[in-house]
């Protein structure tokens, strides 16, 4: 394969499935309505996720503390991903499947939601963060891929799944980033339409 078809194939295959994934709407208009309820019932978004995951979390959390493509007041987002001292705290003391479970526990309160954000549904540490997420009353909005994994069985009834229909790993967090784009639009026209 050459190089123009190598990079070729990249952009078709992630147009493919960013049409497969439009069966994903409803689901993210429910989480885009969850998270502006939140949000007016004074609430906040607690975000988590490894890697690239990690970095889908604090994109979302920068887009609602600043602005979406929309002037509005900064909402109270927090991505439990970015304070290096907390992190390595709990995981030194601990271990690092608390890392998010620890953060929930403390900064989260009934009303809140979790974004947790893992491709494979496995990842330990947001297993826990979710498990903590429920004995404290939050919602959660789970992105995930394959098959949902664990974290999909872990889901309660009140609780969001945005399932991108892909197992490579790279095409899921391409459809996670457009997600978390959808719900910053959807936030912002339920909050800046009335």
């Amino acid at each position: 394969m050459n190089m123009d078809d190598c990079v070729l194939e990249h952009f078709r295959e992630s147009i493919a499935l960013k049409q497969a994934s439009e069966v994903l709407v409803p689901v993210i208009v429910e989480a885009g309505q969850a998270l502006t309820e939140c949000l007016l019932n004074d609430g906040k978004v607690l975000s988590c996720g490894n890697g690239g995951s990690a970095s889908d979390a604090q994109h979302f959390s920068g887009e609602m503390l600043g602005r979406f493509e929309m002037e509005r007041p900064g909402l109270p987002a927090i991505a439990l991903t970015t304070d290096s001292s907390a992190l390595t705290a709990i995981a030194n003391d601990y271990q690092y499947a608390d890392v998010f479970a620890k953060q929930v526990r403390a900064l989260g309160q009934t009303g809140d939601v979790l974004l947790a954000i893992s491709t494979s549904g496995n990842s330990e540490n947001i297993l826990r963060a979710v498990t903590t997420a429920h004995e404290r009353s939050l919602r959660v909005i789970a992105l995930t891929g394959h098959d949902g994994g664990i974290l999909a069985q872990t889901l309660n009834a009140q609780d969001i799944e945005i399932r991108v229909p892909a197992q490579r790993t790279c095409r899921i967090q391409e459809v996670h980033i457009l997600v978390i784009h959808s719900l910053c639009a959807l936030v912002d026209v339920e909050l800046l339409s009335g």
